[in-house]
């Protein structure tokens, strides 16, 4: 299993605690972006955090956004995750180059600079859930956690890394999640902070051969560690040429007929995946038609 996200539990319940690798899933957005180092370290620690908190979710057509708009040069990214562990995100700006903070440092929160963090659940109930906080760092980790203890006020350690090797590939992506339940003793608690606050970087875990299991269980291992769930995690995207083609049908007869008036085939680029769609004149003279029927049939 290349890429995956573990779900675990300690401390008598009192503990929960998710940790994943998605290098692959990192590198795949790297190549199909042309993501800089520094937007490859970003997005791919954004990924790291959907996979974690989308495998948290129950249903199986349950969805999560992650959403940062931003002042950076990045200026925001997108990242949606699924229960299944299917991932995918994209950067606003990729090919973002800024100082690095020191040598094989790269400056995530530099790229990103002050702005919002949006989280949204949609679980299937009538609105979906959304959260929103004012970025802290930028560093993704550390918002991250201030989000879980402002909005859903659940204390939590929070650790993601990406390294990008010297050909400029994703090398390492991964992380981890560790919350407090309510009522939590408090030696669990400082037993918690010392572990965390110990661990070197998620990046140096990895490129010590360290998994997400060995990850948790420098964290949780003397507090009766058991992993509940081992699921994989894929970057995958659900655009088709037909799904592009109801996106096209939306549109307003005038803009439709603007585009077929052009006289030149069109191109449509999914934003999450990169992926090019095109369509010809004929091609929109098909959708206009069935446009024009359907609103006719149902007039």
């Amino acid at each position: 299993m290349s890429g995956f996200v573990i779900r675990a539990i300690a401390a008598g319940e009192m503990v929960r605690a998710f940790a994943c690798d998605v290098t692959e899933a990192a590198e795949e957005a790297r190549r199909r972006h042309g993501t800089s180092p520094v937007v490859s370290a970003a997005l791919g620690r954004f990924l790291a955090a959907g996979a974690m908190m989308g495998s948290g979710m129950k249903g199986e057509d349950d969805l999560l956004t992650l959403m940062i708009r931003s002042d950076g040069p990045i200026r925001g990214m997108t990242v949606c995750a699924d229960s299944r562990g299917n991932i995918k995100g994209y950067p606003l700006v990729p090919d973002v180059e800024i100082p690095r903070k020191g040598p094989g440092k790269l400056d995530v929160g530099g790229a990103v600079g002050p702005g919002t963090l949006t989280v949204i659940m949609d679980l299937g109930l009538k609105e979906p859930y959304s959260g929103q906080i004012e970025l802290q760092t930028g560093e993704i980790a550390e918002d991250l956690a201030y989000y879980y203890t402002v909005s859903e006020q659940t204390p939590s350690a929070v650790g993601l890394g990406v390294m990008v090797d010297t050909d400029c590939t994703v090398k390492h992506a991964g992380g981890f999640i560790v919350q407090l339940m309510p009522d939590a003793p408090e030696e669990v608690i400082a037993a918690l902070e010392e572990k965390v606050g110990q661990l070197p970087h998620v990046t140096d875990l990895m490129e010590r051969g360290l998994g997400p299991e060995d990850i948790l269980a420098e964290i949780l291992g003397d507090l009766g560690m058991t992993v509940t769930e081992k699921l994989p995690v894929r970057f995958s995207c659900s655009c088709s040429e037909e799904r592009v083609a109801g996106a096209l049908a939306t549109l307003k007869d005038q803009d439709l007929q603007e585009m077929i008036d052009d006289g030149e085939t069109i191109e449509v680029k999914c934003h999450f995946c990169n992926s090019a769609y095109h369509f010809t004149v004929d091609r929109l003279k098909e959708i206009l038609a069935s446009r024009t029927s359907r609103a006719e049939a149902e007039g």
